[in-house]
């Protein structure tokens, strides 16, 4: 897989925000198959960054309706957690 394919976007939300102004950190969504050194990789190729520590996570997919009784679930996905040794930064526009 190439970089591209391993993280599929960034997550801009309230605690990630946090995160990325306080502890240097930030949130992405990988590819389910991609593992923690193949993230590192990615972020590094991407970014121009160096990356101290990677942690994942696999976020269940939810219960929900639409519009009808009938239900299905959201897609399962893999979240992973960048922590960048300290200077380096991701700008996101």
């Amino acid at each position: 897989m190439n970089s591209f394919e391993v993280i599929k976007t960034v997550r801009v939300t309230e605690k990630a925000t946090k995160q990325s102004s306080t502890l240097n950190q930030y949130t992405v969504v990988a590819d389910k198959r991609a593992n923690k050194i193949e993230i590192r990789k990615a972020i590094e190729d991407l970014f121009k960054v160096k990356v101290v520590r990677v942690n994942t996570m696999n976020v269940r997919g939810k219960l929900r309706r639409q519009r009808t009784a009938a239900q299905g679930w959201t897609p399962t996905w893999k979240k992973a957690i960048v922590t960048l040794k300290d200077g380096d930064k991701i700008e996101l526009v």
